[in-house]
């Protein structure tokens, strides 16, 4: 490439990048607003339909799960079934709430039930089921971990491939310093700053099978594609991944499909894992440790592959590349 074209190339792709970011973290940002955020709605038929028939004005704004009683809508609060519950009881309505599935759904909630009815002269009492922690009750740290964590991903699998590891010693790289991961990080969540509760193992098994799963990524594209593979990886963690978590906010409180796409990616998944084991007794956890398996499995697998199918379909080494030597 010439010169001229390599000036052109920079000066139009890092404005690219730089409008890709941007749509990427601002777009989910400045349109978050619940889309079919699942809210339960418990008591007699003819005492919740006014309910019912308020929260439907807000059109694709909740998906509403009927129960019959308060009890039933507190177990599915606690399994995370639903973000809280409406009960309308003799004294009066209630709302459930759960600060620890996300804080900012049940500051949510709170504008939209509570507000309107007290406003209308029906006072609500509010009751958080599942609360956060005391000492982060606004999630912030839960929040501010997904960028640490998808670092120490990338991290991880870049570091594998630049150094030159393959097959069982790569796996052993990748598998260590997630473990090590995962125990630096809930020492500091979970021990210090005592912000992510729950059973500290679980805790700290979350967080390592997270940057498994982003490393594996990174390293197995890296396996497949050469050191641009390092960038893909990079890529869709950083710029999909991150952004697309709903660890902020919740999933459901994104723009679609950017919610629904953030748990197929390890961050999400994260998140959603680690509220999962560190509030819920590991409520709803199947799924997101899934996905987190699923893409540490396939991520480990390409590192393993990688060697065999550069040896049948790669270049040939430089001696093969050589002419006969001279004689004399």
């Amino acid at each position: 490439m010439s010169p001229h074209r390599r000036v052109a190339a920079v000066v139009v792709l890092i404005p690219a990048l730089v409008a890709l970011a941007l749509w990427a973290f601002a777009w989910p940002a400045a349109r978050t607003a619940p889309h079919d955020l699942p809210l339960g709605v418990a008591g007699p038929a003819a005492a919740t339909a006014p309910v019912e028939q308020r929260l439907e004005r807000q059109e694709g704004a909740f998906e509403l799960h009927r129960y019959a009683d308060e009890a039933a809508a507190r177990e599915a609060v606690e399994k995370r079934e639903v973000y809280g519950a409406v009960v309308v009881t003799e004294r009066g309505p209630r709302l459930l709430t759960a600060s620890a599935a996300s804080p900012a759904v049940a500051q949510l909630l709170q504008e939209a039930v509570a507000q309107p009815a007290a406003a209308s002269g029906t006072p609500v009492t509010t009751v958080d089921v599942v609360p956060a922690a005391e000492r982060d009750p606004r999630g912030a740290v839960m929040n501010t971990s997904v960028l640490p964590l998808a670092l120490a991903g990338i991290a991880g699998g870049a570091a594998v491939t630049l150094l030159g590891l393959r097959g069982a010693r790569a796996l052993a790289a990748l598998a260590g310093s997630a473990v090590l991961v995962g125990a630096v990080a809930a020492a500091l969540t979970h021990s210090w700053l005592d912000a992510v509760p729950g059973n500290w193992w679980a805790v700290a098994a979350t967080f390592g099978l997270a940057a498994l799963a982003m490393g594996a990524t990174v390293a197995g594209l890296a396996g497949l594609l050469g050191q641009a593979g390092i960038g893909l990886g990079a890529f869709v963690i950083m710029l999909f991944g991150n952004p697309f978590s709903g660890a902020a906010s919740a999933p459901e409180m994104l723009p679609e499909p950017a919610g629904a796409i953030g748990q197929w990616l390890p961050p999400g998944a994260g998140v959603s894992l680690l509220r999962s084991v560190s509030f819920f007794d590991g409520a709803a956890a199947a799924g997101p440790a899934l996905t987190l398996t699923w893409w540490a499995a396939l991520g480990l697998g390409a590192v393993l592959l990688a060697g065999p199918l550069k040896e049948c379909t790669g270049k040939p080494g430089p001696a093969s590349g050589r002419g006969p030597a001279p004689v004399g």
